[in-house]
């Protein structure tokens, strides 16, 4: 099974373009920052395990992509 993503890349570089720190991140989500570094440093935990299983089964690997919401000025 197969993630295409580096999701730890992802989310670090996520932050530094948008000029926001992990904690910051943690802070918004109502969780400590000791856990956004978990999820960050661990693909599995933030991609269910079983899914991507039953992806690969199917014959597909699995690549998220990122989308900016546009907010109203």
């Amino acid at each position: 099974m197969v993630l295409k993503n580096n999701i730890e890349l992802d989310v670090k570089t996520k932050c530094i373009e948008e000029g926001k720190t992990q904690a910051w991140v943690a802070e918004e989500v109502g969780t400590s920052p000791a856990y956004v570094s978990r999820i960050v440093n661990s693909r599995e935990q933030i991609v269910n395990k079983t899914f991507l299983a039953m992806m690969d089964a199917l014959g597909y690997d699995v690549r998220l992509t990122y989308e900016k919401r546009e907010t109203a000025e």
